[in-house]
């Protein structure tokens, strides 16, 4: 009966140790968002990248970056760069002043690259974890 009433116990200890370890995780992530947001009006509202109006700023390609630099934050480098990657992409005619050939042959590969790097990044960080 004891043996019972003490793996119990552990139990409820696991679960209560999970459920604050989620709780601190959420806080995380909603002030890497407001972070992340302030600058993003920070950079807009003082017209940094020369796109002209806020609104222009703001768009959904602007709203792929923006979630993938939470997701980066949040650890989940794979999908974060996927995501930064398509925003770039559909921004490239308004943000660069490359040639567009020169971005189209050396963009992708060097996403793929990126996201390879993140593989082994993400799996080290979460190794140490």
């Amino acid at each position: 009966m004891r043996n019972r009433d003490y793996s119990e116990m552990k139990g409820i200890q696991k679960e209560r140790h999970h459920l604050n370890h989620n709780w601190q995780h959420n806080r995380i992530s909603a002030g890497i968002f407001f972070i992340v947001l302030g600058l993003a009006l920070l950079v807009a509202t003082n017209d940094l990248f020369n796109l002209g109006s806020i609104g222009s700023y703001f768009t959904w390609e602007t709203a792929l970056i923006f979630v993938g630099v939470i997701m980066l934050f949040n650890l989940k480098f794979t999908s974060g760069l996927f995501f930064i990657a398509g925003g770039i992409w559909f921004l490239q005619d308004r943000i660069f002043v490359i040639t567009p050939e020169v971005f189209r042959n050396f963009y992708w590969p060097a996403v793929i690259i990126v996201v390879g790097l993140g593989f082994i990044l993400s799996s080290i960080l979460k190794r140490k974890y």
